[in-house]
């Protein structure tokens, strides 16, 4: 039974425009960012959270806040922004997350709505609308576009730990807007 093998080019048939990009991808230090965001109605008191790891080190920072009447999906995308604006330098960024909200639009969604000049199509004539949660995308695009970014989705409330910890964590930070009530 014969092998098969995959063989790589050798540089002097590589582009170097390829080469210098494979080097810097290489380079990057990689980073894991586990994201949720969740709400007490929706809309209604919200909280996000971010655990953000290296693995090379173990180093792992937590972070967390809410705000007093806002949405889940809203609640979701500050999860990711705030995680993303923690790094101090391009990274490698493996992100996890539970929100199909988030995940589609980065990966589906948001190249057409920027070719398209952030609009939407709403209808089946054509017909486009506003962006929902714009400011929060816009944002989003420009964090993507300095690091190096890998979507990954988990599922919500089946005990994974770190989703469960974000989870816990946006919880506790919309409490505290529940009991002011």
């Amino acid at each position: 039974m014969a092998k098969s093998s995959t063989r790589r080019p050798s540089p002097s048939s590589r582009p170097a425009a390829q080469d210098a990009k494979d080097s810097a991808a290489e380079s990057l230090p990689l980073v894991d960012l586990y994201t949720d965001g969740g709400c007490s109605g929706n809309p209604g008191p919200g909280g996000w959270a971010f655990i953000l790891r290296h693995p090379a080190s173990g180093k792992e920072m937590e972070e967390s806040g809410g705000e007093a009447m806002t949405t889940n999906n809203r609640m979701e995308l500050m999860a990711v922004i705030k995680g993303l604006q923690a790094l101090k330098r391009r990274s490698h960024v493996e992100l996890y997350t539970d929100s199909e909200y988030v995940r589609q639009g980065l990966a589906q969604w948001m190249p057409k709505w920027k070719a398209n000049d952030w609009r939407r199509k709403v209808g089946p004539n054509g017909k486009t609308g506003e962006v929902k949660n714009l400011e929060l995308w816009q944002e989003l695009d420009q964090l993507v576009a300095r690091h190096d970014v890998k979507f990954n989705r988990v599922a919500g409330h089946s005990d994974h730990p770190e989703n469960d910890r974000c989870d816990r964590a946006a919880v506790a930070a919309y409490q505290k807007y529940l009991r002011h009530r």
